[in-house]
């Protein structure tokens, strides 16, 4: 499962690295709304929250889905403009400017994410603000979500512009509230996290800097495709002249565990990473070798071999004397626990001996949360 983006005779100069004041504004109030994501945030949103004001606070509720389970691609209007630069805005005013221009179209199919109006990264097909069966099958998929998202999908389809003229007051409130200070203290350390990766890249080439990006990232060895190791499929492209070229790499102070990229048609890619995150630094594998050792520990005769390993060496016939199968089967078993990196194996003298490797095994809950909400 990945999420490839392709990048055949894309010029380096347009990779790009560059903060985004909206798109950050939605990271934190994702982190505002999911605190158990966020270990590491427990402080602020804790202090965060109990400084809001109630009004404010029910008004967040009215659309947290925009950023409460997903991530609404509004927030990162500057991909969806076909005429526009392709960059985040300096500022979140300017930002907000950018998603003022939007067309309805596109804002709507954006904003109604949530209810699986299509499926992410393919064509939509005919828009619900103009075809009534479109309008149908977002309304009933908004209904099957809840009371609330109903509402809203109802409000943004029968009334876009008040809608959408209420959504930028909400943000601009949000910014008053708490955001704009929180911008200042960490813009300047997007800006040279941005700088340096900029300068990674003209130096050292994109495998090195997606190394410092995300354990997550890779490029092929022709340098023609991107991957994102990620428990979902889809494609986009970085050289589609009809959305206009480039990819944009957005970084965020309250991402981890999250790595996301915009694969939506009809927009630019972007992939919006965690900044400064030990934890995601020390992210020991792929979704793919996570799959093989939850896989591996399932087995219930691997998970009885395993209480032996874990609590010292053990041969091949000797776990086979314990558990009463033949060393043929023990084999088998111990091999596919070796594929799944989870066996530390020594030779002493003629013999093979064998032990679990408890570090790993206490990873694979936390590589879990990372992997699912990657």
């Amino acid at each position: 499962m990945s999420v490839t983006i392709d990048i055949a005779g894309l010029p380096a100069e347009q990779i790009v690295f560059a903060p985004s004041p909206l798109a950050e504004l939605c990271m934190a109030l994702h982190a505002l709304s999911q605190p158990a994501h966020h270990p590491g945030l427990a402080s602020w949103t804790a202090a965060t929250a109990a400084a809001l004001d109630p009004c404010l606070a029910d008004r967040l509720l009215e659309c947290d889905f925009l950023w409460r389970s997903s991530f609404a691609d509004i927030f990162m209007a500057f991909a969806g403009l076909p005429d526009g630069s392709g960059l985040p805005a300096a500022t979140l005013a300017e930002e907000l400017d950018v998603l003022d221009r939007l067309e309805d179209e596109t804002f709507v199919t954006a904003a109604l994410e949530h209810s699986w109006l299509r499926r992410y990264g393919e064509d939509g097909g005919p828009s619900p603000l103009t075809d009534p069966g479109a309008r149908a099958r977002a309304l009933e998929a908004a209904a099957a979500l809840g009371p609330g998202r109903l509402e809203f999908s109802t409000r943004l389809l029968d009334d876009t512009a008040a809608v959408r003229a209420w959504l930028r007051r909400l943000v601009e409130e949000c910014d008053e509230a708490f955001f704009a200070e929180m911008w200042r203290r960490i813009e300047p350390q997007q800006t040279a996290d941005t700088r340096h990766k900029t300068e990674v890249l003209r130096r050292k080439g994109l495998p090195a800097v997606l190394k410092e990006v995300s354990a997550a990232l890779s490029v092929d060895e022709a340098g023609t495709k991107i991957t994102a190791d990620k428990m979902t499929n889809g494609s986009t492209t970085a050289t589609d002249p009809a959305v206009g070229t480039g990819l944009v790499f957005v970084p965020t102070h309250f991402g981890w565990p999250h790595l996301l990229v915009l694969h939506a048609s009809g927009w630019r890619p972007v992939v919006h990473y965690p900044l400064g995150s030990p934890e995601l630094a020390t992210a020991p594998g792929s979704v793919e070798l996570l799959q093989r050792r939850m896989e591996a520990l399932a087995h219930p005769m691997r998970m009885m071999l395993c209480r032996s390993l874990a609590r010292a060496s053990y041969t091949t016939s000797e776990l086979a004397n314990v558990h009463g199968i033949t060393p043929p089967e023990v084999s088998r078993h111990l091999s596919v626990l070796k594929k799944a990196g989870l066996l530390h194996t020594r030779r002493q003298g003629r013999y093979a001996q064998h032990q679990l490797d408890l570090s790993i095994v206490a990873r694979i809950g936390s590589d879990f949360i990372e992997g699912i909400l990657r």
